[in-house]
């Protein structure tokens, strides 16, 4: 393929900041040829679509045991104790957010 003549061609439109972006991007890895550099990403580049709702669900997660741990610190201050019960749920909450973790990194480990 790198032998063959180029003789087509494939006309693309981009605003100014995408240019620039384009240029940025070049620059990074030491590509002066905008034309060489805009063919191999369109040849072999990557687009990657993921699915995040299980991110958003664990940065829930993280809301919600963010927000108990200030309302247990809080009562702490107030009262000078916290109930074991509180400390545990917290505990299982944390637990249920590692899982979430390690099956959301385990997934993006298969990322190619």
């Amino acid at each position: 393929m790198a032998d063959e003549p180029k003789d087509k061609v494939i006309m693309l439109r981009v605003s100014q900041a995408e240019r620039d972006r384009i240029q940025e991007k070049m620059a990074e890895i030491g590509v002066e040829n905008m034309s060489a550099y805009i063919r191999k990403m369109a040849l072999d580049g990557i687009c990657v679509n993921m699915d995040l709702t299980d991110v958003t669900q664990m940065v829930k997660l993280l809301r919600y045991a963010s927000n108990n741990l200030n309302q247990y610190t809080k009562k702490a201050h107030e009262t000078g104790s916290i109930y074991s019960e509180d400390i545990e749920d917290l505990q299982r909450r944390l637990d249920d957010l590692w899982v979430s973790c390690k099956e959301i990194l385990t997934r993006l480990a298969t990322v190619q």
